[in-house]
């Protein structure tokens, strides 16, 4: 798949000499949903703010579809929308008014009927004459939105873009990213809800202390780097595990009545039937089991901690 943003040894410290990012290679494929998960201050708002050109990298290049961000900056900057996190509007501008002003921004032509469009995808037609500071917090996410929509990006950063907002304005926000990307915008977004990128993404990114620690596709990762589980529910319970069980490394739930066996999947031998006969040996009788495998958010926080 073609690339469109193409990131190459990016480093930014800053004049405290704190070290935001180190050396970042990365490239995002034109028309993918591509999720940055990192915990706080790990430097994904500096690397999309490197990207878009608020904030001057250090060392190393960003080409946006080919345009370098520094001397070809206008038309870098103009292929890419920002959903940043804060809510900064000019609070006494109406909804039209705002969402206007951003498309002229970027030099195009006033289009009414693309800026219906997009204030009616969002929910907000019927305050396109209210003043900014009369809207709820989560209609001036969807503003935030809008304004990045306004110029017709072929690029969306969406930096938390549902934090501190409620359910029903989650889903209507990723209906409306599905659609986009549906219709060839590239998305990349950064989120906390680890459930949003592994429903919404076809890539994942880790970062962690400035550094880029992982780049796979989430099918990928989660066959590679998910663990299985198989619970077995004990007919009668334990007090404690059998010395001769010890090789399976089994956890036995606090109130006895449970066995949990963490095994990998891709192995060709997953040590399950040598288990059940240990289980037998041992005369531990099970009425049930059934398996669960680790979702995005196990692998992410043991990521995390491995580099700690």
């Amino acid at each position: 798949m073609q690339t469109i943003i193409s990131v190459s040894g990016l480093s930014k410290t800053y004049d405290s000499r704190f070290q935001a990012l180190k050396c970042i290679d990365l490239d995002i494929r034109r028309g993918e949903i591509f999720a940055l998960l990192g915990p706080n201050g790990a430097g994904k708002t500096t690397l999309i703010s490197i990207i878009c050109g608020i904030v001057k990298a250090s060392e190393g290049k960003v080409r946006v579809d080919g345009h370098d961000i520094v001397t070809d900056y206008r038309a870098a900057r103009a292929m890419i929308g920002l959903v940043p996190q804060e809510l900064t509007t000019d609070a006494f501008e109406s909804v039209w008014a705002t969402v206007s002003f951003s498309r002229g921004l970027f030099g195009k032509p006033a289009n009414p009927e693309y800026i219906e469009k997009v204030l009616r995808d969002l929910s907000l037609w019927e305050k396109k004459d209210n003043k900014i500071i009369t809207l709820s917090g989560g209609m001036k996410r969807r503003l935030l939105i809008a304004k990045a929509l306004s110029h017709e990006p072929e690029i969306l950063f969406l930096d938390e873009p549902t934090a501190g907002v409620d359910v029903n304005l989650r889903r209507d926000m990723w209906q409306l990213v599905r659609s986009l990307q549906a219709s060839g915008v590239t998305i990349i977004l950064t989120t906390h809800y680890i459930d949003e990128a592994e429903e919404m993404a076809d890539r994942i990114g880790v970062i962690s202390k400035g550094e880029i620690i992982l780049v796979d596709d989430k099918a990928e990762l989660m066959r590679k780097l998910g663990k299985k589980q198989m619970t077995l529910h004990l007919q009668s319970p334990l007090e404690h595990i059998p010395p001769a069980l010890a090789a399976y490394q089994l956890e036995l739930a606090s109130d006895g009545n449970e066995l949990i066996y963490t095994f990998d999947a891709q192995r060709e031998r997953t040590g399950i039937v040598a288990l059940l006969k240990g289980l037998n040996d041992a005369a531990i009788v099970f009425k049930d089991l059934h398996t669960t495998q680790s979702s995005l958010e196990d692998i992410f926080v043991s990521l995390v901690k491995e580099e700690k």
